[in-house]
């Protein structure tokens, strides 16, 4: 059976949910460039990096940017987020997570966060769930995101863990394809359809418990 050396979340949408916060941000800059943004296109972005997410948004555009601009744009989303989640605070813990992320640790595994956010850390501070946490990868530290699994692959590097001792918890489709890839067991939060890869799929966040999770590893091994 396989045993659980280190679980590694995903920070928006398994944490906390700054969704909102992104599409705020996203939404004044696509305002600023005269581009139709709404929330069904945001789905689109759900689990990619700041740059994908621009380069998404700009196909929507008539008008050619250069890599400069390019980068200009994505710094002032940034800045429009950043000015946004001032007002996270533990309040903003998704259902069930606090009490998961503290049973894990007193259970002695290893616990990481593997983010396509460069701003998670600024984010597990204000939810003051840092001692929770034996790492933090974002998308600063590392080349290639989500569905690249060199995030997921980086944290269990530096938690000494092989990545088939990781479970790994996402909420995007892209972030389930980077823990497989990976090499680790795949817990999806959210609808099965979206997150077909995954080897455990849950509704939301109130139903993690590290009991339900060793089981259904230990059902899955016997199957």
């Amino acid at each position: 059976m396989m045993e659980i050396e280190a679980i590694i979340y995903d920070l928006d949408g398994v944490i906390t949910d700054t969704a909102e916060y992104h599409y705020l941000a996203w939404k004044a800059l696509a305002d600023e460039l005269n581009i139709s943004f709404d929330r069904s296109f945001n789905e689109q972005l759900k689990g990619l990096s700041r740059v994908d997410s621009l380069e998404l948004i700009l196909q929507q555009s008539h008008q050619t940017y250069t890599a400069e601009e390019k980068r200009q744009l994505a710094e002032k989303k940034n800045e429009h987020y950043q000015e946004l989640i001032q007002k996270v605070s533990p309040n903003d813990l998704l259902p069930g997570v606090e009490s998961f992320m503290k049973e894990v640790k007193q259970a002695g595994i290893k616990t990481g966060l593997a983010s396509a956010s460069k701003n998670a850390q600024t984010v597990i501070e204000r939810l003051q769930v840092t001692n929770l946490l034996d790492t933090v990868v974002d998308a600063a530290k590392v080349e290639r995101g989500k569905p690249d699994p060199e995030v997921f692959v980086t944290a269990a590097k530096q938690l000494g863990v092989p990545t088939a001792h990781c479970v790994g918890i996402e909420d995007a489709s892209s972030g389930v394809k980077a823990i497989k890839a990976a090499g680790m067991y795949a817990v999806g939060i959210g609808k099965e359809k979206y997150l077909a890869e995954a080897d455990w799929v849950i509704p939301d966040t109130s139903h993690l418990g590290l009991n339900s999770l060793e089981m259904k590893i230990s059902e899955d091994n016997q199957a």
